[in-house]
């Protein structure tokens, strides 16, 4: 189990943390998951996946560290390379379980009339999406819109606009083409949409 809340150990800088690293040093990654465990505990925590399986993902990712610093040549910053990594061991442990049926997203894509125009317009928003955001209320159930999304389309939103990779980086990490990165996240934005303008027809946003 990681524990990130002791903070007594002294936080080193990220050049001289990372050369004990390459040399072994116990000492060294221990502080390297009281440092990132939290945070990788976080992006593990936003993928599809299970209390245990992120948690279990951050283990594996630990473990990838631990054989792969040595490699670590400091092109990207520490937090960035060890970001990828998470990210990678959360899709594999959502690749290795048994998929669920999924539920069709085609209920939530806009339909079009003969005329163009659609057939269930988009509800008008009181107020800007970005301030909208700023509310912890708001982010609840934009969260919990998200969640409801099938995996395939989630995990796209969640790497692109969560996670801020590019559509290159998101194909690999999903092992798919560029271009269907594009149709589902084109796909998850308007299904999202859909969901948080059901929202807003309640009286919840």
């Amino acid at each position: 189990m990681l524990n990130t809340a002791d903070k007594t150990m002294p936080i080193l800088e990220e050049p001289s943390l990372v050369a004990q690293l390459q040399t072994g040093s116990h000492t060294a990654f221990e502080t390297l998951v009281r440092v990132y465990g939290g945070r990788m505990l976080a992006v593990a925590q936003r993928m599809p996946s299970s209390e245990s399986d992120a948690a279990d993902a951050v283990q594996e990712a630990f473990a990838s560290v631990f054989r792969a610093i040595r490699g670590f040549s400091g092109n990207s910053q520490l937090g960035t390379w060890l970001h990828r990594i998470v990210v990678n061991a959360s899709l594999m442990k959502l690749r290795s379980r048994q998929r669920r049926n999924e539920q069709s997203i085609e209920p939530l894509l806009p339909t079009y009339l003969d005329d163009g125009h659609q057939a269930r317009p988009a509800t008008e928003w009181g107020e800007s999406p970005h301030a909208a955001m700023q509310r912890e209320e708001t982010r609840a159930l934009v969260r919990s819109a998200i969640d409801s999304l099938p995996d395939s389309h989630r995990t796209v939103l969640l790497l692109r606009d969560i996670e801020g990779l590019n559509t290159e980086e998101a194909a690999a990490a999903l092992q798919i083409e560029p271009g269907a990165v594009k149709v589902r996240l084109h796909r998850a934005r308007q299904a999202l949409r859909t969901l948080l303008d059901e929202q807003i027809q309640l009286g919840k946003l």
